[in-house]
């Protein structure tokens, strides 16, 4: 059985996590999501916590801390903020450890060091309009031509789109190679031919931006194309692995949030000249969502310390995700039911919270494709 009894490190960051998002986080995010403003002043002090470079070794601008640490810390601030939470969440798993894993000298250099430190906020560039759950095929083409790569194409649902500073992007550099044909590339936002075409209006995580991206004409240096050619697929498939934890921390956060309320509100709630958590029917909903909770965390963590131990995780990423982004929808189902029909009114939180679980289902791969990979990797390795 694995022991995941917490060091000292990972307890005190947790603890700044909370701190930080109940002090700086909680007091707007309502109205953040409410607007759709993106939380510029509350993620530069993330940063200047080393939030946004957790994993990252400190002599690249990173915090140097081990994935545990991250999840707890990701699950605090989504616990208040889902939106801040997946703006860290892309940063740290599809930007910040791609480049750190797989990126040049140069590109850790000029790119990673900023993004670490918060300096810089980054965005993964892989889904487009016909390429979502399938995320092979790759219409937006790079073709080489006197040491640059010119990229030509659309992005689809860019988490960070209208707001980030550097661009990860896959593109087919030969076509006739299928997947095998895709290379990923470090593109800077204001690089000519980078175009911000739509940012989306969302059921949920509101105050986190997701835009659609055009490239035109764009030119990117050789020495910014991340490994060798046709690697991007390869490279995009280990990154989202990560990715995976991160939001299944996120949707923990979320249930967590679920939770707290529902329990705040059945010890000041009365019905029938009892207060709700004299109910059985409640205590059961209770007892419920408190179990889902702890089993979503305990997958998340397996995963966690799999990854940490350099072993393969692939399929206790997806599991953790598969899970844990039901247990939020549910959670949050869950307390809207409890506070009835003050669970509906948007003076009180948990509907925020069933609209922000819901995501959790569907990017970085959506519940069916995370049981396609759980049933790949179970059937590959019988």
């Amino acid at each position: 059985m694995v022991n995941f009894d917490f060091t000292e490190e990972q307890l005190m960051i947790k603890q700044a996590a909370r701190e930080f998002a109940e002090k700086e986080l909680a007091k707007g995010a309502a109205g953040r999501d409410e607007k759709e403003l993106f939380p510029h002043e509350e993620i530069k002090k993330m940063a200047e916590l080393g939030f946004m470079g957790m994993m990252v070794p400190a002599e690249q601008g990173g915090a140097g801390l081990d994935t545990i640490s991250y999840i707890l810390a990701l699950e605090e601030i989504s616990r208040v903020d889902a939106s801040a939470g997946v703006i860290m969440s892309v940063n740290n798993s599809l930007v910040c450890w791609g480049l750190e894993k797989f990126g040049s000298d140069f590109q850790k250099d000029k790119y990673l060091k900023p993004l670490a430190s918060g300096k810089m906020l980054g965005a993964f560039c892989l889904s487009e309009p016909e390429a979502g759950s399938d995320a092979a095929n790759q219409r937006t083409t790079a073709v080489k031509s006197d040491g640059t790569y010119v990229l030509n194409g659309t992005k689809n649902f860019i988490t960070n789109g209208a707001n980030a500073d550097v661009l990860i992007v896959m593109a087919t550099t030969d076509k006739a190679k299928g997947p095998r044909g895709v290379s990923a590339f470090i593109v800077e936002k204001k690089f000519p031919g980078v175009v911000v075409s739509r940012k989306e209006h969302k059921l949920g995580i509101r105050s986190s931006d997701t835009a659609q991206i055009t490239f035109q004409d764009c030119k990117v240096p050789e020495g910014n194309r991340i490994g060798d050619e046709g690697f991007g697929f390869r490279f995009a498939m280990m990154t989202l692995d990560g990715g995976r934890i991160g939001i299944a921390a996120q949707a923990i956060g979320i249930a967590n949030a679920a939770i707290d309320a529902s329990m705040k509100y059945v010890k000041e709630r009365k019905a029938f000249d009892k207060l709700l958590y004299e109910f059985q029917a409640i205590q059961f909903k209770l007892a419920d969502m408190h179990t889902n909770i702890e089993a979503a965390h305990l997958l998340t963590l397996n995963a966690g310390l799999r990854k940490d131990r350099g072993e393969r995780f692939t399929k206790e990423a997806a599991m953790a995700k598969l899970f844990a982004s039901k247990v939020a929808v549910d959670a949050a189902l869950d307390a809207i039911q409890i506070h009835g029909g003050y669970g509906y009114l948007k003076d009180f939180p948990v509907e925020r919270y069933l609209r922000d679980a819901k995501i959790t289902e569907i990017y970085e791969g959506t519940s069916e494709i995370q049981r396609l990979v759980i049933a790949r990797e179970v059937l590959d390795h019988a």
